[in-house]
């Protein structure tokens, strides 16, 4: 079976262990199996810090699944050492709010080199993956520059300065910690790129398309606005089914109900389904999976509630397997 996955960072990945576990896969590292999996993954996020080109989603996908990533915080390398941060610091180079590891400098130092030489992001990352072997094919959505950036409120007003200013995402999330409210986000280069041909071709071949638990804003939102995306997700023959990221009202990760708010969608299970919109009537999903508790009626899509926390690799398996029997493929 082939199954393509929209995914975005810590969510996205470790979904991703229960979608390998769920096929008998192993869920870290690379495995023997009749069948195969694609991550499309989302690149807004990704931004230059220090002269490095830095890929968070990707990288946190490829560390997870190849068994290198710090389970505690979710993102990172694990045994991560923080000397160049603190020589950046030492030098009061900006910005001084992103911390790189050791470690995982030395990713950001291979791609940026290969960036440099010429190399698509695509390759460079296939090259990166020969390193961790996570056991699924990583693409960017695209293989062009496309960043995430907010419009908030400016954190330092005075008399002559603008009111509202426009910071790249990793500002907002990182440094701000989205306390200053988002009035929109904007897909910087994304109206220029075009979707990866790879990606389009994973989603057109694929027995099911799974919508990852990721942000459905700055995460599936951001890949849906890549010209070309849309296209691909609505020409499939395969089933389209969602996992839904929020629980109970709340986001299961980090603070997807700020972007919510910026777009005027609320914080639930039902919104965010009916946000994507059924694939029956203009939108994206055939299939909408809910936690248990959680209600939702999405038109044009099939609704199910289900198990829908993370707690370990079978419990996510489990999400996968529910995925997929809503989509009506047997593994």
């Amino acid at each position: 079976m082939k199954v393509t996955v929209l995914v975005g960072g810590v969510g996205g990945a470790r979904f991703l262990l229960g979608v390998k576990a769920a096929l008998g896969l192993p869920a870290v590292g690379p495995g023997e199996g009749p069948h195969e999996v694609t991550a499309v993954v989302n690149v807004g996020d990704d931004v230059w810090m220090h002269g490095l080109r830095i890929c968070p989603d990707l990288d946190t996908c490829m560390y997870t699944l190849g068994g290198g990533i710090d389970s505690e915080r979710g993102w990172g390398r694990a045994g991560e050492t923080w000397a160049v941060r603190d020589e950046l610091a030492a030098y009061e180079a900006d910005p001084t709010w992103f911390g790189l590891g050791d470690r995982d400098v030395a990713t950001h130092l291979v791609r940026t080199r290969m960036l440099r030489a010429g190399y698509p992001l695509s390759q460079v990352t296939e090259a990166l993956c020969h390193r961790w072997k996570p056991g699924v094919r990583l693409l960017p959505a695209t293989d062009d520059r496309v960043e995430t950036h907010v419009v908030i409120d400016n954190p330092e007003p005075a008399e002559d300065a603008p009111p509202q200013i426009a910071v790249h995402f990793q500002e907002w999330w990182v440094r701000h910690q989205a306390k200053f409210p988002a009035h929109r986000f904007a897909s910087v280069g994304a109206e220029e790129a075009k979707v990866l041909p790879a990606a389009a071709q994973a989603i057109a071949e694929a027995d099911v398309v799974l919508v990852a638990p990721s942000n459905p804003v700055v995460s599936i939102g951001t890949m849906i606005q890549v010209p070309g995306m849309p296209q691909a997700l609505v020409g499939t023959k395969a089933k389209i089914v969602g996992l839904s990221p929020i629980v109970g009202g709340r986001p299961l990760r980090g603070m997807a109900d700020a972007c919510l708010s910026a777009i005027g969608v609320d914080t639930t299970a039902e919104a965010v389904g009916r946000h994507y919109g059924g694939r029956a009537k203009g939108g994206l999903l055939d299939g909408w999976l809910v936690h248990s508790g959680d209600t939702a009626e999405v038109e044009g899509a099939e609704t199910r509630a289900v198990p829908l926390l993370m707690t370990d690799v079978e419990a996510t398996a489990d999400m996968a397997r529910a995925a997929f029997e809503l989509a009506g493929v047997t593994p």
